[in-house]
């Protein structure tokens, strides 16, 4: 039988050329794919075969990090302000927990029958603070036995993902001393790592916070060491290969002095009997700042030591006084009586008066249709510029607010910033303000803001302030520190230092020298140089007659809280202030006033919110300060009787 159609012969077709090309491609991918992964298995096992294995062996081993104490602050007599002390750290590494739910809360059992704790407060305390720093271990407990350390090290397979380290933590031998000033410390936080001034330092470094631990962190740090560790495949420890040592951070000499310090905190508090204030005692020759303290105060030991939320707000609590807040350079006042020699040397340059000129106090002057008046509607009859700043009358420094407004330049503003008034003064704290000096521009801007508020929210008003132009008002109100001005008691301190010094301005700073271990100097902290205003010596010469005469003569505003002070050996120039907050508030109390001792000279500067008359709190809590200064010893607290300001 013939198998087939017409022309079959019994075998297959041929291959069309369309599928031989097809299946020469699809051999060729393979081959490539072959290769590739020839080529790779070879490069990792005869090429790199080695890299591997050292990076096996580098699994067993761990790299802990030693901590570096910070170096300590001392005073310019190298007694200690801040130093450490070391303590046993217990920690959870968070990545090195059990996944298993089950497990990780057995883990705090244990953990907690060890350091004697509820497993509850363990679990509270881990979930609580990776809510705040998530990036870093949790601080179970500080300053545990040497005993727990010692169980825990042997025991570190029931207790994966516990640490136990000793640990720097900075002490305070004088408890709330100068805290605001000093700052605190912290762990660094992701934000932190990203900045340029924190380039090379690492997840889990403490860093200065605040303060003077913020400012001169770079010296205060050192740099930390590590330990490597070998360790078996369940991360049991077998020994120790090697340990770099860390570098203890360098010491820093401040230009305080301890015991004007100690002094000048307790006077504000004493003083005023309780309510928030500040002071600042300063060399008016350069700048250095003798003591500088914001009431109420903090133990800044709390920051050693991780805080809760809860106890962080209180600290920033209004009610219990904001004791975070550092009112020396950040307390913006309006500054009463005490602005009135800023006006008298703005009225002088202008040529407004001499220093000789009458003025007529009858008590109350009208400008316009509005009658500003002394308090009590006292006047103090013809007096000239000594005198006026003697008795502190309203009315003749009104009249100078009153002929300096319609001068081209404004005068009076222009002289309270080049005396340091309403800018930054540049001291070497973080969170220092610029305060206000108000002038037309700054109404113009705030009618402009009135304005768009009222644009943007539809309302009638904004609650920011009226639209009305710059007044003849509002410079009377600024000639006597009143009105929208809002200054610092630092500002304040160097405006009188630059009368003090015969118009040198200079730049406060707290930092003299960068010492190491042993105090032996590393580097010398130069401040900026100072800038100058021009004084005229008559004008100078009148105004030092008034501050004088005020502190030492009968009628003198703060004369009763001086008496018996040894004026013939340390004049006193000062100046009484009280300023009205507003709102229902009492007056705020305030007093500046330097001696220009040719050996040591100072200038103090103090304010008490609510204090009422500058002679009944700010007055004596300054006399205390020079007292210790100038006599060694603490002076008494005078209760001012006089009713002026």
């Amino acid at each position: 039988m013939e198998i087939g159609g017409p022309g079959n012969d019994g075998r297959r077709p041929a291959i069309t050329p369309q599928l031989a090309l097809r299946v020469a491609i699809f051999g060729g991918v393979a081959l490539v794919l072959f290769a590739i992964v020839f080529f790779r298995l070879w490069y990792l096992q005869v090429l790199s075969g080695d890299e591997y294995v050292s990076q096996a062996n580098d699994n067993r081993v761990r790299e802990v990090r030693i901590q570096a104490p910070r170096g300590d602050i001392v005073d310019r007599e190298g007694r200690v302000l801040v130093t450490n002390r070391q303590a046993t750290v217990v920690q959870v590494v968070p990545g090195e927990l059990p996944s298993d739910h089950a497990e990780r809360k057995a883990l705090y059992a244990r953990l907690a029958q060890v350091l004697r704790m509820k497993p509850q407060t363990v679990q509270r305390i881990v979930v609580e603070q990776r809510a705040l720093l998530p990036y870093a271990n949790v601080t179970i407990k500080t300053d545990a036995p040497r005993s727990v350390l010692n169980y825990l090290q042997e025991r570190k397979r029931d207790f994966p993902g516990v640490a136990v380290t000793d640990k720097y933590l900075r002490r305070y031998p004088h408890e709330e001393l100068a805290a605001q000033l000093i700052g605190t410390v912290g762990e660094i936080s992701p934000e932190e790592l990203e900045r340029k001034r924190y380039k090379g330092v690492k997840q889990g470094t403490v860093i200065g916070k605040g303060g003077i631990e913020w400012q001169y962190d770079r010296y205060l740090r050192g740099r930390d060491g590590a330990q490597l560790l070998q360790v078996d495949s369940m991360g049991g420890y077998k020994g120790e290969l090697r340990r770099r040592q860390p570098v203890p951070g360098q010491q820093l000499k401040l230009s305080l002095d301890l015991s004007l310090q100690e002094v000048g905190q307790q006077a504000i508090a004493t003083a005023g009997g309780g309510r928030p204030g500040a002071f600042v005692a300063m060399d008016p020759r350069n700048g250095e700042v003798m003591a500088m303290g914001s009431y109420p105060s903090f133990d800044p030991a709390l920051f050693a030591k991780p805080i809760s939320q809860e106890t962080y707000e209180e600290l920033q609590s209004e009610e219990n006084g904001a004791p975070l807040y550092n009112r020396a350079i950040a307390g913006l006042y309006p500054t009463g009586s005490t602005f009135k020699p800023i006006t008298a040397l703005a009225a002088l340059d202008a040529g407004i008066i001499t220093p000789s000129t009458p003025i007529d106090d009858p008590g109350c002057l009208t400008v316009g249709t509005t009658e500003f008046c002394s308090p009590g509607d006292v006047g103090h009859g013809t007096v000239a510029l000594p005198q006026a700043l003697k008795v502190s009358s309203d009315v003749y420094f009104y009249v100078l607010g009153r002929d300096l407004n319609p001068v081209d330049g404004q005068p009076l503003q222009k002289m309270a910033k080049r005396l340091g008034v309403g800018v930054q003064t540049g001291i070497d704290l973080p969170g220092e303000v610029d305060g206000l000096v108000p002038d037309r521009e700054w109404r113009e801007e705030v009618g402009r803001e009135e304005a768009r508020c009222r644009k943007r929210e539809k309302v009638s008003s904004c609650g920011i302030s009226d639209m009305r132009p710059w007044s003849t008002g509002d410079n009377v109100n600024l000639s006597v520190g009143q009105g929208d001005l809002q200054a610092t008691p630092l500002q304040m301190a160097v405006a009188y230092a630059t009368i003090a010094n015969d118009g040198k301005v200079v730049r406060p700073h707290l930092g003299l020298d960068v010492e190491d271990a042993q105090g032996r100097l590393v580097q010398e902290i130069e401040p900026p140089a100072a800038r100058s205003v021009e004084i005229a010596d008559s004008a100078r010469d009148a105004i030092l007659q008034g501050l004088h005469a005020s502190a030492s003569e009968p009628g003198g505003t703060s004369a009763d809280v001086f008496a018996g002070w040894p004026q013939d050996r340390y004049p006193v120039y000062g100046k009484t202030g009280t300023a009205e907050r507003g709102g229902g508030r009492p007056d705020q109390s305030w007093y500046v006033a330097f001696v220009n001792d040719p050996a040591r000279p100072l200038v103090v500067a103090v304010t008490i919110e609510g204090g009422g008359w500058g002679a009944t709190s700010a007055a004596p809590a300054a006399r205390q300060i020079l007292s210790q200064w100038f006599l060694g010893r603490r002076g008494q607290f005078v209760r001012g009787e006089s009713h002026t300001q």
